[in-house]
């Protein structure tokens, strides 16, 4: 093993580490898609997300929900803005990704929500959605100080 693998490894361990010694990060870590690695990125960004009023402002403040104009009574949905904590956006992003396939195929709410979603919409924008809703699911998480249980969870 080359040295810039010992070191990686290293890293990755120093993380997992950290992850389990902070309570906040390892109820975040019972959500799947978040690993060590988002754990400590949303320990870092966002502490223990008490500036955050509801689970979507958390979400809307990573940029995870579209834009809205109105027009006429009629909202659009524009685009996800690129602004921002990048990194933690791509993060969760990352793991929404990796998770989407073993929740779709759950038989819960969330599973039933990613089936239609994933059926109308293109699998990146699912991709999105299901980051934004891991977010909200994250600041859930954080002010109940319970894990969070894939069969308690409820779509949209």
């Amino acid at each position: 093993m080359t040295m810039p693998d010992r070191r990686i490894l290293a890293f990755d361990d120093e993380f997992a580490a950290q992850a389990r010694a902070d309570e906040a990060a390892r109820l975040r870590m019972t959500i799947p898609g978040i690993g060590p690695l988002n754990a400590t990125a949303l320990a870092a960004a966002v502490g223990r997300a008490e500036t955050f009023g509801r689970g979507r402002d958390l979400a809307a403040w990573l940029r995870l929900v579209p834009k809205q104009a109105t027009t006429g009574g009629k909202p659009k949905l524009l685009g996800i803005s690129k602004r921002g904590n990048g990194y933690l956006r791509k993060m969760l992003v990352h793991g929404a990704r990796a998770a989407l396939r073993m929740m779709s195929k759950t038989d819960t709410a969330l599973g039933q929500w990613l089936r239609g979603l994933l059926q109308r919409a293109h699998k990146n924008t699912v991709v999105v959605a299901l980051a934004a809703k891991l977010a909200r699911v994250a600041c859930a998480v954080l002010r109940s100080g319970r894990g969070f249980e894939v069969g308690a969870a409820v779509a949209p």
